[in-house]
């Protein structure tokens, strides 16, 4: 746990803060770094240890449908029916071991991904930036940040450059806010603050140099998060399945009062009665759905590790299979997780050597956040760029969504800076006046801009990710700000290479529709057929049959949530049920014949 912070850190100067905490401008030493992670501890808000094994393992009995046949087993246990207790123990132990495996499995596999993906953070230690995990941050270290960084820990501004931070977990701010170098009042609330950046919290744009004061616990939004611990959600097939166990639990219930009521009133022996009635609930639970449940999870989640996906609760492929549209941030690639470069294309659609080396100026000059767009610009073609020096930056950001580098020339220092800006196709148009067709310069007017937005259509069709770049000669000056980033010349195109809810009242449907046709064949020792069945059961059974087959197709259908089914699938739900029907006959006949004697 880290140690809490005790001074007002963002009401101090920054050499005096520095001072206090034992660190300067080039962050700490490496065998600094090291006694503070012991003396504070890892940057994170709690163990990412799973639990123990036997943990995992009993907390598989918490199912209500478990508790319902374990108490099935004691009652058979009491009743003496030693087998009968066996075999339900079995399959419930079984589906208890089952489950664990796969969630001790999944366990272990998302602690060997979690430390190969681990978030890092750039930290001056010795002097030189190094990329470090963010648990490795302590109070002292001094981190670069870029747009697109997640601030590791909360800290103070010791340099910055159009650097704004989007806050709103903890603040509640609706637009990022900008932070500089400075001193706030002693007073100043969180959202008052300028000089200060908070874990939790990410870099809309721009970079800075900030220190660390506060790590772990110790951080705003560690101490928010203590405050707040609850329980993961209930996913919605947890919900069904205890719901079920409820219902099961309830009809149990009912069912031995009014047995155990009409046995009295018939003068039945008191504990005989209460015994029967008992014995008749316990035979009403599935006692193979648990182990039914997990087996079909299981091979789902099989299926899905065979396609690199780690499922670590059985119950989450349920709601996987219920999402209709998966929606993922767009990282540019398709197959292999690398993205290339395919061709820089002028803007009438011809590659252009003089764009390739616009684009490649501004990747290689950017030091804001890395990205693999960018890292695919320089590695297509190395060029020689000896004779051009940067002389400004205009960081990304998610909402210019541009990138735009001052260059000049070293051999012609008397010529006027260049600046190129890279970016988001509408985002460079909205700032263009001109494009550059071949040689020539001319007006971006309507049908221009209609020529160029047909282009990026038709390439983004065929799959390829369409970034615009554009140029603009600037006065000498010795800044240069956003306000600079109207009258450009539009230059041309970078490609790049780029089932349904479980619910519980369809499924005590499904079983009381199942369980009139079962009563049909398990009557009777003979075939169902050579028996006929008592009116009221008949009756009932082809009114139960008839309603289940009208339903969806009459108006009360869309009252209810049902659908019609297909012809397909009404023949599937025949031979099933035929298939049922003969494995019960089958199950009979043996029961009768070896069992019975």
């Amino acid at each position: 746990m880290s140690k809490n912070v005790d001074f007002l850190y963002w009401n101090m100067p920054a050499e005096t803060l520095l001072h206090t905490l034992g660190s300067d401008q080039a962050g700490l030493t490496t065998d600094a770094a090291q006694q503070r992670l012991l003396d504070h501890g890892l940057n994170q808000l709690k163990a990412t240890t799973q639990r123990a094994a036997w943990q995992l393992f009993f907390g598989q009995f918490k199912n209500p449908i478990v508790l319902i046949l374990l108490f099935a087993t004691a009652i058979s246990a009491l009743l003496a029916d030693w087998m009968e207790a066996l075999i339900i123990f079995l399959i419930v132990l079984g589906s208890a071991f089952l489950s664990f495996l796969q969630e001790y499995g999944a366990g272990n596999g998302i602690e060997k991904l979690r430390a190969r993906v681990a978030t890092k953070t750039t930290i001056f230690r010795d002097g030189e930036p190094v990329a470090l995990p963010v648990e490795q941050v302590v109070p002292g270290d001094v981190v670069l940040l870029a747009a697109g960084s997640l601030i590791p820990a909360d800290g103070v501004v010791l340099d910055a450059k159009d650097f704004y931070v989007n806050q709103a977990v903890l603040t509640g701010e609706t637009f990022p806010v900008q932070k500089q170098p400075g001193v706030v009042p002693a007073d100043a609330i969180l959202p008052e603050r300028t000089n200060a950046v908070l874990m939790g919290s990410n870099v809309r744009s721009g970079n800075a140099t900030v220190l660390i004061v506060a790590t772990g616990a110790a951080t705003e939004f560690g101490q928010v998060a203590h405050r707040l611990l609850v329980r993961p959600p209930e996913t919605d097939f947890e919900r069904g399945i205890r719901r079920f166990g409820y219902l099961l639990s309830e009809i149990m219930f009912v069912l031995v009062l009014i047995v155990f009521a009409v046995n009295i009133y018939l003068a039945e022996p008191v504990l005989d009665s209460l015994l029967f009635s008992i014995a008749l609930a316990v035979g009403l639970t599935p006692q193979l759905l648990p182990a039914i449940i997990s087996l079909t999870l299981a091979k789902g989640a099989r299926l899905m590790a065979a396609n690199g996906v780690i499922v670590r609760r059985l119950e989450a492929i349920e709601n996987f299979g219920s999402m209709d549209i998966l929606c993922t941030d767009k990282t540019g690639t398709i197959t292999e997780g690398v993205v290339q470069l395919d061709g820089a294309l002028d803007a009438i659609g011809c590659p252009s050597d003089t764009l390739f080396r616009y684009a490649y100026l501004n990747a290689y000059f950017e030091t804001g956040l890395a990205n693999p767009l960018d890292e695919a610009i320089t590695a297509h073609r190395q060029l020689d760029i000896e004779d051009v020096q940067k002389l400004d930056e205009i960081p990304y950001d998610f909402v210019r969504k541009r990138l735009s580098i001052v260059v000049q020339s070293t051999q012609s220092p008397e010529a006027a800076p260049l600046l190129i800006t890279k970016g988001a196709l509408d985002n460079i148009l909205a700032v263009c006046t001109q494009v550059q067709v071949g040689e020539t310069v001319v007006t971006l007017d309507a049908d221009q801009l209609a020529a160029v937005q047909q282009r990026y259509v038709a390439w983004s069709e065929l799959g390829y990710r369409v970034l615009g770049v554009a140029t603009k000669l600037l006065p000498r000056q010795a800044a240069y700000e956003r306000d600079v980033e109207t009258g450009l010349i539009f230059q041309g195109f970078l490609l790049f290479l780029d089932p349904p809810k479980a619910n519980v009242r369809e499924t005590v449907a499904d079983l009381a529709a199942l369980g009139v046709l079962i009563l049909l064949v398990v009557r009777t020792r003979k075939p169902f057929f050579h028996s006929r069945p008592g009116n009221g059961l008949l009756i009932a059974g082809l009114l139960i049959g008839a309603v289940t087959l009208v339903l969806p197709y009459s108006p009360l259908s869309m009252l209810l949530g049902f659908a019609p089914l297909s012809i397909s699938v009404l023949l599937a739900l025949a031979g099933i049920t035929l298939l049922h029907v003969a494995a019960s006959e089958i199950a009979k006949h043996y029961f009768y014949r070896y069992a019975r004697g």
